[in-house]
């Protein structure tokens, strides 16, 4: 079965968002999308640490260690681009001003619940970060993952058994084998991205399935 590459999967993500956005990668597997937006769209990437502006990540021996994004990763700014206060950054995320937010997640419900930032076990590190802020405060929440764990699970699931990010958040889910937008209806396939048929991909996800309109 084929499966995206995670930059596959960036590059899908980076398709969706539209000319003007302003959009907040997440840590972790979502910040490759800044990689493969199209250079023909004005788009303006923001960091919870107090950028905006963002572009790619910069070449081997090109990094500067004062210029980072919330994940500690080495990135760029492009013209125009500027850093702020911290707080001003939250107030951006919180006030609703992020068009699109891209996160990761261990688990995605049916009805766009969230869960990100701890698997609940007993030796996991909690880590929040602006996860929270992110998911009630972006006009449209994203969410980049896997389809399954590496056991073979579903990362898409009717509830969430993991402490909750936020509830009823997620507008579209891209994993490595699919695009889900989420509805009042369920789960509708926007898109296959591997060569199984609907049938098999609703045999490996943990709820039932519809085909977009």
């Amino acid at each position: 079965m084929k499966r995206l590459s995670r930059n596959e999967m960036a590059a899908r993500v980076a398709r969706d968002i539209h000319e003007g956005a302003y959009v907040n990668l997440g840590i972790g597997l979502p910040t490759l999308v800044a990689n493969h937006l199209p250079q023909d769209r004005e788009i303006f990437l923001h960091s919870e640490n107090g950028l905006l502006g963002m572009g790619p990540a910069p070449a081997p021996g090109e990094e500067d260690d004062d210029l980072i994004n919330a994940g500690k990763q080495p990135v760029t700014l492009l013209t125009g681009g500027c850093y702020f206060h911290h707080a001003d950054s939250f107030a951006m995320m919180r006030g609703g001003h992020l068009d699109v937010c891209v996160l990761g997640a261990f688990q995605v419900s049916a009805a766009g619940d969230l869960a990100n930032w701890h698997t609940g076990a007993p030796d996991a590190i909690p880590a929040v970060g602006g996860a929270m802020d992110l998911a009630l405060g972006a006009k449209q929440v994203y969410v980049m993952m896997e389809h399954q764990t590496k056991s073979g699970e579903s990362k898409v699931v009717a509830h969430c058994t993991y402490p909750l990010t936020g509830i009823g958040c997620v507008s579209r889910i891209y994993t490595d084998l699919a695009v889900l937008d989420v509805t009042a209806d369920g789960l509708a396939v926007r898109e296959i991205l591997s060569d199984i048929s609907f049938e098999e991909l609703q045999q490996l996800t943990g709820v039932p399935l519809m085909r977009a309109a």
